[in-house]
């Protein structure tokens, strides 16, 4: 029987803290492991704006920092319950003082390699005024250097390079596979199939206890739970979930209560949690990242029961909604998912009630978008409903924040989407303490 729709509690408050250090929020996934973790990674995003962007001022007047920017306690976490949104956010006055390069850096998130210098995204995050950086190709040497590197990121925010907002710093850590932190401070964590195999309530506590782990690494963002099932007849044949047992289960109801489980875990340790890959990758045997054939989905639905994990982490106030980047024949034929307005505005934020932050799996290195020009991976995102385009590949930023601020000043109506798309961001990172409202 098709998922019910259920009552939708409302978005989760994430509550204002003490900003000593500036930290970077960002989140992607892996699809396939590597020595150390997964690699490649899964995120995205774009949004709705409101009219033509106009030169700001310098932004917000201050950015969260410490006096010597190197504080270990992490900034932009999230507590509390789902007990309703900020009221009268200052999200809205925040990105009009912004100006069309400002609001653009705040849609992308890049990609830092393990074995890459943790300087060399400096000057990308100051000339493009990057909003997010997720660390990626397996950090396996423990969380001191993890520390080291969220500490340099966090020191990048200012009014200038940033807007004056913190930046999301993100991870993927779903356990198995794909487990990009490793080593002194990481728990060896279990893969999502045998997390499914406990109960809910152990979970929970696993989850907080990872959280927590997280947040002493200057981490705010995770990238999971993978919110996928794959059915049983498949199995390992569905190369990007089934094959690394990242499915919580093949049952869409245990999946579900196991989502809600993870997202509670991570909340209660401080960590911003995203359910992907939305609508559903489990039922495709192509792997995204690496090929562009096996990957249509000829059976999902708009109200089908595999969309039910997704639901619950909606209802339960989850941070960030990540759109993976299949074709779904019965819903929005011969379309990526990124840049279908029927799947991301129709289906998740009309339909599913979701008005929070949605981003994409990795577009920068995926050989599942390679056609799309690589400018057009990101307006189109937006076009779409989206908000934050992730990319592996710094190389591809400059492109993709000329192709969005060419488009502002072409295209008011772009223009407006850029805006909202922004102000949803900024609005999660007062939430999270990443930004302040004078």
């Amino acid at each position: 029987m098709p998922a019910q729709p259920r009552r939708r509690r409302p978005p989760t408050r994430l509550r204002l803290v003490t900003l000593v250090a500036a930290t970077a929020l960002t989140a992607a996934c892996s699809s396939a492991p590597s020595p150390g973790g997964a690699t490649g990674a899964e995120s995205g995003g774009a949004g709705t704006g409101a009219g033509p962007t106009t030169p700001a001022s310098s932004g917000p007047s201050s950015v969260p920092t410490s006096s010597d920017g190197a504080s270990s306690t992490p900034t932009g976490t999230v507590t509390g319950t789902p007990t309703g949104s900020t009221p009268s956010s200052c999200a809205p006055a925040l990105v009009a003082r912004m100006d069309a390069d400002e609001r653009a850096g705040q849609l992308l998130m890049v990609g830092l390699d393990a074995g890459a210098s943790r300087t060399s995204l400096d000057s990308l995050v100051a000339r493009r005024h990057l909003g997010g950086v997720i660390l990626l190709g397996g950090w396996g040497d423990g969380i001191d250097r993890v520390r080291a590197t969220t500490r340099h990121l966090a020191s990048l925010a200012s009014p200038k390079d940033t807007a004056g907002l913190g930046m999301l710093v993100a991870a993927d850590q779903e356990g198995g596979a794909v487990q990009q932190l490793r080593g002194d401070g990481f728990s060896r964590m279990p893969s999502a199939t045998t997390q499914g195999e406990g109960s809910a309530k152990a979970l929970t506590a696993d989850a907080a206890r990872w959280a927590g782990q997280l947040r002493a690494a200057g981490i705010n963002v995770n990238l999971a739970p993978v919110a996928d099932t794959v059915p049983a007849s498949l199995g390992r044949a569905n190369g990007p979930i089934g094959q690394y047992d990242r499915q919580f289960s093949s049952d869409p109801e245990r999946v579900a209560r196991m989502v809600g489980a993870f997202v509670a875990g991570m909340r209660a340790g401080g960590i911003a949690s995203t359910v992907k890959h939305f609508p559903g990758i489990g039922r495709i045997t192509g792997n995204t990242d690496v090929t562009a054939t096996g990957i249509t989905d000829r059976t999902t639905t708009v109200d089908d029961p595999y969309l039910e994990p997704f639901r619950t982490g909606i209802q339960d106030g989850v941070e960030l909604v990540m759109v993976g980047s299949a074709v779904y024949s019965r819903i929005d034929p011969g379309t990526n998912a990124p840049f279908s307005r029927t799947i991301v505005t129709g289906l998740l934020r009309d339909r599913l009630s979701y008005d929070g932050v949605v981003i994409t799996d990795d577009v920068g290195a995926a050989k599942a978008v390679a056609d799309v020009p690589v400018g057009q991976r990101a307006t189109r995102f937006i076009a779409a409903g989206g908000d934050i385009t992730l990319t592996a590949r710094p190389s591809t930023v400059p492109t993709m924040h000329e192709a969005i601020t060419q488009k502002m000043a072409a295209d008011p109506a772009f223009a407006a989407k850029v805006e909202a798309a922004t102000t949803r961001v900024v609005d999660l990172k007062l939430r999270m303490g990443l930004a302040r409202c004078s």
